[in-house]
């Protein structure tokens, strides 16, 4: 079971695109380290305070793959530098 999420954030504090790509290769460093997930950010690489990224992870059971965004949304919400303002799910 493949599980894709499409995830939009707002950067609230950047003032610029060295700031939010700052904000980005933290927290998704971090998120590779920590979650059985790949991630990259797909949209608005030239806007200053938002962006669109991407999660994907493979597993075994539709309930693991689940699980592994669950967890790795959770983790993406617990940084107070951006919000989360929406999330598409799709199931391969």
């Amino acid at each position: 079971m493949i599980g894709y999420v499409e995830c939009e954030f707002l950067i609230y504090n950047a003032h610029s695109l060295k700031e939010k790509r700052a904000v980005l290769q933290r927290t998704l460093t971090r998120l590779k380290q920590k979650r059985n997930v790949s991630v990259a950010e797909i949209n608005y690489q030239d806007v200053w305070q938002r962006t669109k990224i991407a999660i994907v992870t493979v597993a075994s059971s539709k309930q693991t793959a689940e699980h592994e965004i669950e967890k790795a949304l959770s983790f993406l919400d617990s940084f107070p530098e951006w919000e989360r303002t929406s999330t598409s799910y799709e199931w391969l």
